[in-house]
């Protein structure tokens, strides 16, 4: 079966991103661009982002996670580090973050190096989430192979009845990355597909320097 997308296409027309207008720092413009869809695109899940690492096998692989904080040092998303993301990241920490804000015709680009946050401050988080993402980050041994959807449903149900009326600790495998950029690119749609880029690149000295891409 064969399908041909040639006439797929799009005109984005809803802004531009001039070099001199953009700030020193690029975390500023991160700021300012995720606040703007934040408020002007309600239906845009705007914390949602594409994470690409190298497995163990070699090959690059992607997947949608959730940031939950970002910083002049970094962007920070929760998983279990025995989960086949955590053992890439944990055995290559190079990796890229993208955000497609599709409303807005924005994209971010960011290349960096993972590590794990601190315990405390995992464990600060994992306390303030409900306590059924709580549960489900002790029932699933996330990436495994399980025989049906029903044996995690029991396994739930079972947890429950253990943990009823009872805290809830943060599993030891479970816990925060985050990432430190090396590079972020700013991506605005353009009409005729002569998109505005603009590149940071952080120096040895830590500065930023920022320039224009060609789309």
């Amino acid at each position: 079966m064969e399908k041909d997308l040639g006439d797929y296409r799009k005109s984005y027309e809803k802004g531009e991103l001039l070099l001199n207008d953009t700030p020193k720092i690029p975390i500023e413009l991160f700021k300012d661009w995720f606040l703007e869809v934040d408020t002007n695109f309600p239906n845009q899940e705007t914390n949602a982002m594409t994470i690409s690492t190298i497995g163990l096998d070699g090959f690059p692989k992607s997947r949608v996670v959730l940031l939950k904080k970002y910083t002049e040092e970094g962007f920070v998303f929760y998983t279990n580090y025995e989960s086949e993301k955590g053992i890439a990241i944990i055995n290559n920490p190079n990796v890229c973050l993208s955000f497609f804000w599709e409303e807005a015709e924005r994209q971010v680009i960011i290349k960096g190096v993972a590590q794990k946050v601190s315990k405390e401050e995992s464990t600060v988080y994992f306390n303030s989430r409900p306590r059924g993402s709580q549960l489900g980050a002790i029932v699933s041994n996330q990436s495994e192979k399980i025989v049906n959807r029903e044996f995690l449903e029991k396994k739930l149900e079972a947890i429950e009845v253990a943990l009823k009326n009872k805290p809830i600790n943060k599993p030891k495998h479970w816990g925060g990355f985050i990432v430190n950029p090396i590079s972020i690119e700013f991506w605005q749609g353009r009409p005729n597909r002569l998109h505005d880029r603009i590149f940071y690149e952080k120096n040895i000295d830590l500065s930023w320097e920022k320039s224009r891409l060609s789309p």
